[in-house]
């Protein structure tokens, strides 16, 4: 755990964040890995779906679960937990007010869902003309599916990436398949917080906030990148080829005498060096495969051929003669290999925090590098209203009496 008071780059942004989930509790937490002061709102008695999303659960020093999933772990870092209904005016009330305090505003309530309440954008937009309101939907604020719920896995489909992902048609294990991590959301985590700092940055030219419209589906589509490009500018639709590139060969698994390895070629100098460790240097000088458009053009046949090589030695024998030789290789490792990993294990990608039930637990590390205002982590993902008090203390200075009213009302 980082116990430096240094500050952090975004020290002094406050942050409402009434998102669930994934995408937007993501974008939360790399805010607050930052340094903003992030406050998760949650339902009373239930609080983030995710929280139930187990096993695995955190246990307590006797083995006991505490009833938080790692799921939620893993996205709640550095942020203080407020517990307030919605459904209630009083609860209502007590968002804007906080809303009026706060200069960031992340959601993710099906379009509509929080005009409702008038804490829509136009709603709060008054309250707070400063405010950036960013929302995360599944398909967006407009257009016939607006009103459709978003789930990650339906955006893996609808938006492509499954039609590109796994073994190709006539092969064994045939058929699509997802990413094994919600991917999507992921990345929808990571364009809002782009979008929030450059929607804070036109604040600080013009003064005023403004909408953030955000949809998963379109950030799919978005980030597939070269394999959207090749079909826009080829007119050819990309078909699914398990881990081969559909533009540069080799690029793909090959396997060995104990397992598999990775290859990725990027050149045909590399190609060279490629076939010189395997003991044929004579493939580099074939007409066939002398080039990368030629070793797309009889990717077959060539594949075959280093097949029948690589499955002589050993994983680790392959990839110190390839290191060796300048050719990019890497093992497919399991998540204990990778967190075994001396490089990792050198960046310091495991790290362990304070719990107030557990004592201590293990999480992911943020992987930003920043030389003058680094990442902190302050705060384990918090228990459910964990902060309900203080932040309403802090942010709007509200005294014990008030609040005691409001727990009475079950308003928080």
């Amino acid at each position: 755990m980082n116990e430096t008071s240094q500050r952090g780059a975004l020290d002094g942004l406050r942050v409402l964040d009434l998102s669930r989930v994934l995408a937007g509790p993501w974008a939360g937490q790399l805010l607050a890995d930052l340094g903003a002061d992030v406050i998760k709102v949650e339902r009373p008695g239930a609080g983030d779906d995710t929280r139930a999303w187990g096993p695995p659960w955190s246990t307590d020093s006797a083995g006991n679960a505490t009833g938080e999933s790692a799921y939620y772990l893993s996205a709640n870092r550095n942020k203080r937990s407020i517990t307030i209904d919605l459904s209630q005016p009083e609860g209502q009330q007590l968002i804007r007010q906080l809303a009026s305090k706060a200069d960031v505003l992340i959601e993710n309530f099906k379009v509509g869902g929080l005009s409702q309440y008038g804490l829509d954008y136009a709603s709060l937009g008054d309250v707070n003309p400063r405010l950036v309101y960013c929302s995360i939907t599944g398909f967006g604020q407009t257009g016939p599916y607006a009103a459709r719920a978003g789930y990650d896995f339906l955006m893996q489909g609808m938006g492509g990436l499954m039609s590109l992902t796994g073994r190709a048609d006539g092969t064994q294990g045939e058929g699509p398949m997802k990413v094994g991590v919600a991917l999507t959301d992921v990345m929808t985590g990571l364009y809002a917080t782009v979008a929030i700092q450059a929607a804070l940055t036109h604040r600080e030219r013009t003064g005023k906030g403004q909408h953030i419209d955000l949809a998963l589906l379109d950030v799919q589509i978005a980030c597939l990148a070269n394999q959207a490009a090749n079909f826009l500018v080829g007119g050819v639709v990309p078909q699914r080829m398990g881990n081969a590139h559909p533009s540069i060969v080799p690029y793909q698994d090959f396997p060995t005498a104990d397992g598999y390895m990775i290859i990725a070629v990027g050149n045909d100098h590399q190609f060279a060096n490629f076939c010189a460790a395997l003991g044929r240097p004579e493939w580099a000088g074939d007409e066939r495969f002398s080039r990368n458009p030629q070793r797309v053009k009889h990717r077959d046949e060539l594949i075959a051929m280093i097949r029948s090589v690589t499955v002589n030695r050993d994983t680790n024998e392959w990839i110190a003669i390839m290191e060796a030789a300048g050719v990019p290789c890497g093992p497919i490792n399991s998540l204990d290999k990778v967190f075994a990993d001396p490089h990792v294990q050198s960046h310091n990608m495991r790290i362990e925090m304070t719990h107030p039930v557990t004592k201590h637990a293990a999480l992911v590390a943020n992987p930003i590098r920043l030389s003058e205002s680094p990442v902190q982590y302050r705060q384990f993902p918090p228990t459910l209203g964990e902060h309900t008090e203080e932040v309403l203390d802090d942010w709007l200075d509200m005294a014990t009496s008030e609040i005691e009213a409001l727990r009475a009302g079950k308003i928080i």
